[in-house]
């Protein structure tokens, strides 16, 4: 069964395959992940997918600095018989140099390290409706708008560690907020709100200190009144108490695992969350 690009017209297939498994179908977001980033896919003769994956590069489109590799499914009825790791294995392969980064559950965790990736960090699920309580943040925060969009990437690249326009750009269209953290007219933060099944995940959290991740927080959960759900990076100890205290809930673990680099580029200490964990 060979491997091939899979594209938009794969949608529904690949919809199909993350609800075979139990998860979400999250057509949104493969939707987003399949046009930002290159899809592969297994056909299953029967029809269907056997099995999927979905790669997002960061860096020049001709020579990648990052690449992040997401939603690597396989069907039920396919499991346990080395298809997974073949996929990945040809999708390591056909990136070359670059190097990769991941976030593997528990479960997924064994395979990746049989193919040589390393657990660089940890990051943490947490779940809820946010109910404002203690102090409120005194940061301002507002709506992103078209004119902000050249310091939100200049500030973006700055602490992800390369470029990501095509990933910042299809935020607008994507999320159902976007939100910046200013001071003294200066962007300090941004965030986006994107739908996901009956959540809001916050994603991608980007400020300067943790009070301004606070504040963002806040204030997109000032406009919404679904739960919110967030994957945040266990060193920022202070945001994740905060969060708690707050009505968030923790669901899961994940380990973020890199392969060529021995950690991620850029400012840990400023980078909260991901887009999505499928993109790193």
């Amino acid at each position: 069964m060979p491997i091939r690009r899979l594209t938009l017209r794969d949608l529904a297939a690949c919809a199909d395959l993350s609800e075979d498994r139990g998860w979400p179908r999250e057509e949104h977001k493969w939707g987003f992940l399949l046009t930002a980033g290159k899809g592969y896919g297994i056909d299953d003769p029967d029809g269907g997918l056997v099995s999927a994956c979905v790669v997002t590069e960061y860096g020049p489109q001709e020579r990648p600095s990052l690449a992040a590799i997401g939603m690597v499914l396989v069907a039920a009825r396919h499991a346990r018989q080395g298809v997974g790791r073949r996929l990945t294995r040809h999708v390591v392969s056909s990136m070359g140099t670059t190097p990769l980064t991941l976030h593997a559950t528990p479960n997924g965790r064994p395979l990746y390290e049989e193919l040589g990736f390393k657990v660089t960090g940890r990051a943490e699920m947490v779940c809820g409706r946010f109910t404002p309580s203690g102090p409120q943040p005194t940061v301002a925060t507002r709506a992103a708008t078209a004119e902000d969009l050249a310091v939100i990437l200049r500030f973006d690249e700055q602490a992800f560690g390369t470029d990501r326009t095509h990933i910042v750009a299809r935020l607008p269209a994507f999320a159902d907020q976007l939100r910046v953290a200013e001071e003294d007219g200066r962007i300090i933060g941004y965030a986006a709100a994107w739908p996901n099944m009956d959540t809001h995940v916050v994603g991608p959290l980007i400020a300067r200190d943790t009070s301004v991740a606070q504040a963002l927080i806040a204030s997109l959960a000032a406009h919404t009144d679904r739960p919110l759900r967030t994957d945040i990076d266990v060193r920022h100890t202070e945001l994740l108490a905060w969060a708690k205290e707050r009505g968030l809930a923790s669901v899961a673990f994940n380990s973020v695992m890199s392969y060529g680099i021995t950690e991620l580029p850029g400012d840990w200490s400023r980078r909260f969350a991901p887009v999505t964990v499928a993109a790193g």
